[in-house]
C-alpha cells in the first residue's frame, strides 16, 4: 500500500492553473502567497535550536559585528536550494536517482547517509531543547509530583513529543485540509518568532540600547575576524600588556571561530538540502512552479531566519558582549565568589594563571592560583565572561523591557519550543523521505513511516545520550563531519546545473548561465573554505585528539568513492557511446 503522500491530480491541476492564470493576469505574488509552503517547512528546520545558539554566542563574542555571517551563509544556501529546485522542477526526476545515474553513486549515496545521520543526531538536541522550554520557562516540570524522579520525568515528556510530532508529520503527508493546516501552523509559529524577537530589538534601538550606525556596520563581511577578536572585545584586548594579548587572542579567536563555523551550519545543514526539492515533489509541483520556488524560499526561509537571527545577535549583544558584573571585577576574592558567573569563568582565568606561572605552576596550589584570578584586570575578566558557554535561556532576560519578566519568560519558552518542535518534525519528515529513496520505494509507506520513527526514536533518545559524554562526541561528530559533507552537496547541485545529460534544453545558456555559475562558484567556495577550517581546528584540538583523525580517515575513504564512482561513470558512458 502506498502512502497519500502526493496531492491528487486534480489538486495538481488546480494549483498550476492558478499560476498560470495569475502570470496571464500579472497577479503571481497573490498566487505565490497561497501556494508557498516548502520554503516555510526549510524555515521550521532552521530555526531550531541551533540557530538560536549560534545567534547567542554570536552577540555575546562579537556584538553586533558579526551580523554578517548568517545573512550570507543563508544567501549562499538559497542560492544552492534554488539551484536544486530547478533541476528537479524542470526534470521531474529525484534527485537521488538523477545523481546516481547521471553524475556519480558515490555523491548521491553520501548525500543520502549524511541527510539521515544529520536527521537523527540534530533531533536529540531538540528534544533537549523542547523539555527545558517547559522545565524552565513554562511549566517547571521537574518540580511536578506523582511523576517519580528527573529522569522518568523527562522519559514522560520525550514520549508526549514524539507521538505529537509523529502524528503531525503523518497528517502533513496527507494533502488536504491536515496538510493545510500545518501548514498554517508553521507559518504563525515562524511569524510569531519572528516578532517576537524583532520587537526586542526595535526596542533595544529606540532606547539607544543599541547603535544602530553600528549594527548597520555589521552587515557588511569582514573576513579578518576568523582570525583577530571582533566588536568591543577587540580594543579591550588590544589595550592589554602584549603577553595577556597574546592569549586572550588565541582564545578569543578559537572560540570565536567555532560559533562562526556553527552558526554557518545551522543557516543550510546538509539534509535542508535534501528536504526542499522532496517536499516540492510530495506537492506534484513542476516546470511551471519554478518561480514560486524561488519566491518561496525567499520569503519562506530566507527573510524570516534573517530577521530572527539578527534580532537575536542584537538582543544578545546589547545583554552580553562586553559586559561583567562588579562582583567579577573586583580584586577581592570574598566578593569575587558572590558572582553568578565565578565558577564558569574559573577554568579561564586559571589557565591565564598558568600560563603566568609558567614553569613554576606545578609548584603553587589551588588557592594561591585562585587568589591570583582575583588580582587580574577587570579587563582580562571581561574576555573570560565572553568565553562562558551560556544557557540560550539567559536569553530570555533580553525580552523583560518589552515584557516584564515573568511575560519575557512565557513568551520566550513558547518561541523556543516551537522552533525545537517545529524541527522536530521536519527532521522527521525528511528521514521518511531519505528512506524511502533508500530502498528505491518512492510512494512507499513502510519505509516512510520507518524513516520517521527512526528519526523520532533517535531524538527521543536524548535523556541518556545527549546528557554525557556521549553528548560531546556527537554534537563534534555532527556539526563537523555535516560542515565537511555540505560541500559535497554544493559541488553536486553545481555538477547538475551544468548537465546537459540531466537538464537538457533546460539548461541555463548565455547570461543566465555565467550569473547561475558565479553565484554557485561563490557558494561553494565559501562552503569548501568553512569545511577546511573546520578539519584545521580539529586538527588543533588537544582536547578531542581522537576527532581529527577519525574524521580524515572517513574523508579519504568517502574521497577514493568518489573518484571510484567517476571513473565507473566514465567507462559506462565510453562502452554506451561505442554501441
Amino acid at each position: 500500500m502506498a502512502t497519500n503522500a502526493a496531492p491528487s491530480n486534480d489538486s495538481v491541476r488546480s494549483d498550476r492553473a492558478l499560476l498560470l492564470e495569475a502570470q496571464r493576469e500579472g497577479k503571481q505574488l497573490s498566487a505565490f502567497v497561497k501556494l508557498s509552503g516548502p520554503g516555510w517547512l526549510q524555515s521550521a528546520t532552521t530555526l531550531g535550536g541551533g540557530s538560536l545558539a549560534g545567534s547567542l554566542f554570536l552577540g555575546v563574542l562579537g556584538g553586533t559585528s558579526l551580523l554578517w555571517l548568517q545573512i550570507v551563509a543563508i544567501t549562499m544556501g538559497v542560492i544552492m536550494l534554488s539551484a536544486i529546485s530547478y533541476v528537479t522542477l524542470s526534470t521531474g526526476r529525484r534527485p537521488f536517482e538523477a545523481i546516481n545515474r547521471e553524475i556519480n553513486p558515490a555523491l548521491g549515496w553520501g548525500w543520502l547517509i549524511a541527510t539521515a545521520m544529520a536527521n537523527m543526531i540534530w533531533c536529540m538536541p531538540q528534544f533537549s531543547l523542547c523539555y527545558d522550554a517547559l522545565d524552565k520557562n513554562l511549566f517547571t516540570i521537574g518540580d511536578c509530583s506523582g511523576l517519580g524522579d528527573e529522569a522518568n520525568t523527562k522519559w514522560l515528556v520525550t514520549a508526549v513529543i514524539f507521538v505529537a510530532a509523529g502524528v503531525i508529520v503523518l497528517l502533513n503527508v496527507r494533502r488536504g485540509r491536515a496538510a493545510w493546516l500545518f501548514d498554517v501552523f508553521l507559518k504563525s509559529l515562524i511569524s510569531t518568532v519572528v516578532f517576537c524577537f524583532f520587537g526586542v530589538a526595535a526596542l533595544l534601538i529606540l532606547n539607544g540600547d543599541v547603535d544602530l550606525s553600528s549594527a548597520l556596520s555589521g552587515l557588511v563581511p569582514d573576513l579578518r575576524q576568523w582570525r583577530m577578536p571582533t566588536g568591543e572585545l577587540h580594543a579591550v584586548v588590544s589595550g592589554m600588556p602584549p603577553v595577556a594579548a597574546q592569549f586572550w587572542t588565541d582564545q578569543l579567536v578559537a572560540n570565536q571561530r567555532t560559533v562562526m563555523i556553527a552558526a554557518a551550519a545551522t543557516a543550510v545543514g546538509i539534509n535542508m538540502t535534501f528536504l526542499m526539492p522532496y517536499s516540492m515533489i510530495a506537492r506534484g509541483w513542476d516546470k511551471p512552479f519554478r518561480g514560486l520556488a524561488q519566491f518561496d524560499l525567499a520569503t519562506g526561509m530566507a527573510i524570516p531566519f534573517v530577521l530572527v537571527t539578527s534580532c537575536v545577535v542584537i538582543a544578545s549583544s546589547a545583554s552580553f558582549h562586553n559586559r561583567i558584573d562588579d562582583q567579577l571585577a573586583s580584586n577581592d576574592l570574598a566578593v569575587m565568589e558572590q558572582s553568578p558567573l565565578f565558577e564558569a569563568v574559573k577554568p579561564s582565568l586559571l589557565s591565564r594563571i598558568n600560563t603566568m606561572l609558567a614553569e613554576r605552576s606545578e609548584q603553587v596550589d589551588e588557592q594561591a592560583k585562585v587568589q591570583m584570578m582575583a588580582e587580574l584586570s577587570s579587563d582580562e575578566k571581561r574576555i573570560a565572561t565572553a568565553l562562558v558557554k551560556r544557557d540560550a535561556f539567559q536569553l530570555s532576560q533580553t525580552l523583560t523591557p518589552l515584557l516584564g519578566e515573568a511575560n519575557a519568560k512565557l513568551v520566550f519558552g513558547l518561541g523556543v519550543f516551537g522552533m525545537g518542535f517545529s524541527s522536530i518534525i521536519i527532521l522527521m519528515l525528511i528521514n521518511g523521505y531519505a528512506f524511502r529513496e533508500m530502498v528505491g520505494s518512492p510512494e512507499g509507506t513502510v519505509p516512510f513511516v520507518v524513516g520517521v520513527l527512526v528519526a523520532g526514536l533517535s531524538g527521543a533518545s536524548w535523556v541518556w545520550l545527549w546528557s554525557g559524554g556521549a553528548k560531546f562526541w556527537l554534537a563534534i561528530f555532527a556539526s563537523t563531519f555535516g560542515m565537511m559533507l555540505l560541500p559535497i552537496a554544493y559541488i553536486t547541485f553545481f555538477l547538475m546545473m551544468n548537465s546537459k545529460r540531466i537538464l537538457g534544453d533546460d539548461r541555463p545558456t548565455g547570461t543566465r548561465r555565467w550569473i547561475w555559475n558565479i553565484a554557485m562558484g561563490i557558494s561553494v567556495a565559501g562552503a569548501l573554505a568553512a569545511a577546511y577550517t573546520a578539519i584545521v581546528d580539529k586538527a588543533n584540538d588537544p582536547l578531542q585528539p581522537a576527532a581529527y583523525p577519525t574524521v580524515i580517515t572517513l574523508l579519504i575513504l568517502y574521497a577514493i568513492a568518489v573518484a571510484a564512482g567517476f571513473l565507473f561513470r566514465h567507462r559506462t558512458s565510453t562502452i554506451a557511446s561505442n554501441r
